[in-house]
């Protein structure tokens, strides 16, 4: 019963170092680190959150509410490469 409780053991601990190279133990520790989601509390029609925007010389950030206040705003993230 031992043998096979370290064999399964061992074969265990294989896989999981086989996923980790797989991966790259860097991208795992990242996101063990940073992966802290949980679930939302906005519901359908809450106004959204403020975000801050990098100022154009990098030295600050400004609400994106004190941009435009009034006007509907549109934000679109894209890849150009």
């Amino acid at each position: 019963m031992k043998k096979v409780l370290l064999g399964i053991a061992a074969i265990v601990v294989a896989a999981a170092i086989a996923g980790v190279s797989a991966i790259g133990p860097r991208n795992v520790i990242g996101m063990l680190r940073y992966d802290q989601r949980r679930a939302g509390e906005l519901k359908v029609g809450d106004r959204a959150p403020d975000a801050l925007l990098m100022t154009l010389d990098g030295k600050g950030r400004k609400p994106l509410l004190e941009r435009a206040p009034a006007k509907p705003t549109l934000l679109i993230f894209g890849s150009f490469t």
